[in-house]
C-alpha cells in the first residue's frame, strides 16, 4: 500500500478510535488536527511521516479565554512501521491519553458532577457552583 493510501487510512482509523465527537481541522504544512471527546479528552496531529497523541489540556489567561495546552503522550513514525504496528500503537496511545485526562476529573462538592480540571475551582468546586456560592473568594 503506498503512502497516500495509508494516509487516508490512518484519517478513517483514526476517527474511529478517538472517543465521539470527533473534530478534524487543518494544520500547519499539511496536518491534520483531530480532539476527540466532549469535553475534549484527546489530540491527536497527523502529518505525513507521524501521528503525535496529546492529552487535552487547558488553562485560562487572564482575559477569560480558554488557551490549549495539551501534554504530548508519544508519537509514531507511520511510515516506518508495519500498518498492523501502527495501529496497535496508535490505539494504545489514544487509549494512555484518554485515560490521564479522565483522571484528572473532579467531583464538584456541590453538584456532585465530575468535571475536567479547566472547568474546576480549587480541587472540589466546579466554576458554575464556585459563581453561585457566596462564601467562595475568587
Amino acid at each position: 500500500m503506498d503512502a497516500p493510501e495509508r494516509f487516508e487510512q490512518l484519517i478513517a482509523f483514526l476517527g474511529s478510535q478517538l472517543p465521539a465527537p470527533v473534530e478534524q481541522q487543518p494544520g500547519d504544512a499539511g496536518t491534520i488536527i483531530f480532539t476527540g471527546g466532549s469535553p475534549a479528552e484527546v489530540v491527536v496531529h497527523l502529518t505525513h511521516t507521524s501521528v503525535v497523541i496529546l492529552e487535552f489540556a487547558g488553562v485560562w489567561d487572564t482575559g477569560g479565554a480558554l488557551l490549549l495546552r495539551p501534554r504530548r503522550v508519544g508519537s509514531v513514525k507511520w511510515r516506518r512501521l508495519s500498518e498492523t504496528a501502527v495501529m496497535n500503537a496508535v490505539s494504545s496511545l489514544i487509549k494512555g491519553a484518554r485515560e490521564m485526562r479522565l483522571a484528572r476529573y473532579r467531583t464538584c462538592r456541590y453538584c456532585h458532577e465530575r468535571h475536567p480540571p479547566e472547568w474546576l475551582f480549587g480541587d472540589d468546586l466546579c466554576l458554575r457552583c464556585a459563581e453561585q456560592q457566596r462564601d467562595v473568594v475568587h
